[in-house]
């Protein structure tokens, strides 16, 4: 019996998977259809397949999908009082026609962002400022979502709240994670810098390959350089460099929120004093909205939706005019409506996770025995364990896509139960981070059921199909480099 449920989980994996690879059928109806069908391959009754996956799953992203609609009403809103607009053209006058040197700088700021940073309500905040600068001068739309995706994949290999499974779960240390993660950082950088080369070719700019190759040596060897310089630091340098930093840091801060609150002040007694004029030029201050999100969540650590309606309002006080009540109204409105073909597939995302990896909260608690399709599974992922760097590449890199659609190899789907079936065989715990840190850049940058790639397509007005199908060779590329590199070092 388990046999037949093996072959059919599968068989319906790979079928579905393909249809929505190959755009056959759509993401929103496929998702739900698999979530469906999964657990009752499984073993999972028919009523627990409703309640738990189909009913619960839908309130499983219920935190991202509330961040996206907040995140949305201010887009539409910095749109709708044209701040958008003129920070479009501001970004296309200061970044002049050189729209390689831009995408290395905006996929190098993303990438520092998410370092600390992370969530679909930083990924928005942060989108919300960059993807019109990249728009204005000329990148593509698909070249935009895959530069913020490559820069956001980047910053996460370097961000230690992602390493959280390694330490917690595999006993490694920050010593034995942080080189392999460097070397991963520095790899998938130098793919972005070819994406981002080749892409802006595509999209008809004339590029000068001399000067991108120096230039791209040039900021391999100064990134380079910095890491080796405070590395082989002493102790006493690195110490004075942080508490430096930390001193920096907290002026920087206090500063920041002075002057933010002394313009939120100044705003509400421009509105009054101006309140019946009907169009006015709009005011600099109104051109730090976007930016009124990012100051507080990364220096003040407020939430992401607080920090979101904190700029929905700051943004009607920097604007007001006469009849900006109404449009302020228009915009929540229009921000629940352009955003809902993205809700709704988070809906089928939640669903499927449940479906893969069992309903979270209580039930697990209540289960201690497992959900049954993960039990399913776990005998097959044994029996591909390998013992050799040759066999390690071959089956994980051929295997990378796997990754996708909340696959096997998937760190949001069953791998993490991988993970620990790996290392209950004995397999080096090195060997399991590399392989789940190589292969992650194929799923945190081409999975269509990501929240980010969900988001960031809507918002992009693209196919979040055809993101996949942009970035997968070059995802696969830096999987396959990173699982020679893990093989050479842990096998």
């Amino acid at each position: 019996m388990e046999i037949i449920q093996i072959t059919l989980f599968i068989g319906l994996f790979l079928i579905i998977s393909l249809a929505m690879f190959f755009r056959k059928i759509p993401a929103l109806i496929a998702l739900p259809v698999m979530a469906f069908l999964i657990p009752l391959i499984g073993g999972v009754s028919l009523q627990d397949t409703i309640q738990l996956v189909i009913g619960q799953g839908t309130l499983r992203l219920h935190t991202a999908y509330t961040v996206a609609f907040f995140g949305s009403m201010l887009s539409i809103f910095l749109q709708k009082t044209k701040v958008a607009e003129n920070f479009i053209k501001i970004g296309a006058e200061l970044a002049g026609d050189n729209p390689w040197s831009i995408a290395v700088l905006m996929l190098s700021l993303i990438a520092l962002l998410f370092t600390t940073l992370g969530g679909l309500g930083a990924i928005i905040m942060v989108a919300t400022i960059v993807l019109p600068i990249m728009s204005s001068i000329g990148i593509g739309q698909m070249t935009v979502i895959g530069i913020f995706l490559f820069g956001l994949s980047i910053g996460g290999i370097l961000n230690a709240g992602n390493w959280a499974l390694y330490i917690n779960v595999m006993n490694l240390s920050v010593d034995e994670i942080k080189p392999f993660a460097l070397m991963m950082f520095g790899m998938t950088f130098v793919v972005a810098l070819i994406y981002i080369t080749i892409q802006l070719y595509r999209d008809g700019h004339d590029l000068s390959l001399k000067k991108i190759i120096m230039k791209t040596v040039a900021i391999i060897l100064i990134i380079g350089a910095g890491f080796l310089i405070y590395h082989s630091a002493d102790d006493l340098f690195k110490q004075v460099f942080k508490s430096g930093l930390n001193f920096v840091g907290k002026g920087f801060k206090w500063i920041i929120g002075v002057v933010l609150s002394t313009l939120f002040i100044w705003n509400i007694l421009r509105a009054l004093w101006s309140k019946s004029a009907e169009e006015r030029k709009i005011h600099w201050s109104a051109y730090l909205t976007p930016l009124i999100p990012l100051f507080l969540i990364l220096l003040f650590r407020i939430d992401f939706i607080a920090a979101f309606i904190t700029g929905l309002i700051y943004g009607y006080v920097a604007t007001y005019r006469k009849g900006s009540l109404n449009l302020f109204i228009r915009s929540i409105f229009e921000g629940g409506a352009v955003v809902m073909p993205a809700i709704v597939l988070m809906f089928g995302i939640g669903m499927l996770l449940n479906a893969i990896i069992g309903p979270s909260g209580s039930w697990a608690v209540e289960h201690p025995e497992g959900w049954p399709v993960l039990n399913l599974l776990q005998p097959v992922m044994q029996s591909v364990i390998p013992h050799s760097p040759w066999a390690y590449v071959m089956i994980f890199g051929l295997a990378a896509p796997l990754a996708l659609y909340r696959g096997p190899l998937n760190v949001w789907g069953m791998g993490y139960g991988l993970a620990a079936i790996l290392l209950a065989s004995g397999m080096n715990a090195g060997a399991i981070m590399g392989m789940l840190m190589a292969v992650g850049q194929v799923q945190g940058i081409s999975d269509p059921t990501n929240t980010h790639n969900v988001w960031l397509a809507n918002e992009m007005q693209q196919d979040v199909q055809k993101v996949l199908w942009n970035t997968i060779p070059y995802t696969w590329a830096v999987a396959i480099l990173g699982l020679i590199v893990a093989a050479v070092w842990f096998m």
